[in-house]
């Protein structure tokens, strides 16, 4: 199964998913100019990594294809504290894996998580209350 699917740059909008140069990002702006005498309208799409938050930006024709990751919002428990991961347990698979530690979330082992995953990588989003 893929990570991506193939969309238009005219399709993205604002809180959605491009990837850009490799890695998988949210929309956070969406710039347009008209088309010109010599050219078609051009897009300006500035996004933040999911994982990383670094700034990436495209500048594509609006009829150019780009590449949306296929990102699974899921629910996990904490099995353990490892450091700087925690080894946490999907709610539905039941299967275990090691993702590395969000300090925006405060949680611990026995705490259930959401997570997102895309691409292979994985962040904890925040705690279930």
């Amino acid at each position: 199964m893929a990570d991506y699917m193939i969309a238009q740059v005219k399709d993205l909008k604002k809180g959605k998913y491009v990837i850009i140069d490799g890695v998988p990002c949210k929309v956070v702006d969406i710039q347009t100019s008209k088309p010109g005498k010599h050219g078609s309208a051009k897009a300006r799409v500035v996004a933040l990594g999911i994982f990383n938050g670094e700034k990436k930006q495209l500048l594509k024709p609006v009829d150019a294809e780009v590449h949306i990751p296929i990102v699974e919002k899921k629910v996990g428990q904490i099995l353990a504290d490892m450091g700087d991961q925690w080894q946490i347990m999907d709610m539905e698979t039941y299967e275990t894996f090691e993702a590395p530690k969000n300090p925006e979330v405060n949680a611990g082992p026995g705490d259930e998580v959401e997570y997102m995953k895309a691409m292979g990588q994985v962040k904890v989003v925040r705690k279930r209350s």
